[in-house]
């Protein structure tokens, strides 16, 4: 449904691009996270697939057609929650919504009723946008973007502004979305344990260049996580580098896979670090990230 060919971009002459030669896939009915740090490259990439950003080199294929060459075609099929969402402070949520979905030629009312109600905006998008919360313009955001009835769904920090319940809540809708409409789902978001729950896979980003692609769960390693928390985590650093593992941050530890925790354990205790927890880390998108970001940032050392 969506690939993304060799994507670059620099902005300023002298400096890191924003995109270097990055690709990836989404394919008809997936739903991927983009992650990365701030800088990493996301909304420059989410700008390129929308056409609001032209690359240096690269092209993005959408359902067949390429948007830096037929634009209007390729972008009729993406819905979208880009950036700050903007709307019309003084009108109500249902002028703007029409305002909006009259630029792609309009939609029959019915189907803005039923999205409105599947948002959960129903009791309030007669009143004015300007007595909007935060979390009601992201819902406002969402029915936009899904009228007309998209093939694709990008979405930038969806979540942002919600409370609990209504991340719950739209975790669910991004499900019925997928198994009901088979839509595609692009989404960029900085909640990993967010990311994790809802999306099949994910494309993490670092300096502009992908650093994998896939899903969270089918990296095979040669390594083991552990976390480690000590008085003295100096003297535990040091004791590991001995026995070949290397610290990743926040008491977390990498070890070859041939190293047994029990031993470790012993090794560690044996020469007088006061260990208050240990433990074995199990795979985790946050783990996962962790992995390829440090040792992105090893290789640039």
């Amino acid at each position: 449904m969506l690939k993304v060919d060799q994507l670059s971009k620099t902005f300023d002459r002298g400096r890191p691009p924003a995109l270097d030669a990055l690709s990836f896939e989404v394919s008809r009915g997936r739903i991927c996270g983009l992650l990365g740090h701030n800088g990493a490259g996301k909304s420059t990439a989410l700008g390129v697939i929308l056409g609001m950003v032209y690359p240096d080199a690269g092209e993005v294929e959408i359902d067949g057609s390429i948007v830096q060459r037929n634009r209007e075609k390729a972008i009729s099929k993406v819905g979208a929650i880009f950036e700050t969402p903007s709307f019309y402070d003084y009108l109500s949520g249902w002028h703007n919504l029409k305002i909006f979905s009259a630029y792609s030629g309009g939609v029959p009312e019915a189907l803005m009723h039923e999205t409105v109600a599947w948002v959960g905006l129903g009791k309030r998008i007669g009143d004015r946008v300007s007595k909007y919360s935060h979390g009601m313009r992201q819902r406002l955001a969402l029915a936009q973007a899904l009228l007309p009835r998209p093939e694709l769904l990008i979405l930038d920090e969806p979540t942002d502004g919600l409370d609990p319940e209504g991340i719950v809540e739209f975790r669910e809708q991004l499900f019925e979305l997928r198994d009901r409409l088979g839509l595609t789902v692009l989404l960029s978001s900085h909640l990993l344990s967010e990311v994790e729950q809802v999306c099949d896979e994910v494309v993490i980003l670092q300096a502009g260049k992908k650093v994998y692609s896939g899903a969270v769960r089918e990296v095979e390693t040669d390594t083991v996580r552990y976390r480690v928390e000590s008085a003295d985590s100096a003297r535990v650093e040091e004791l590991v580098g001995e026995l070949g593992g290397s610290p990743e941050g926040e008491g977390r530890f990498l070890f070859p896979s041939d190293k047994e925790a029990d031993g470790i354990l012993s090794f560690l205790v044996s020469r007088g670090a006061k260990i208050r927890h240990f433990s074995v880390e199990e795979d985790s998108l946050e783990s996962l990230y962790l992995r390829f970001s440090h040792s992105k940032k090893k290789e640039e050392a």
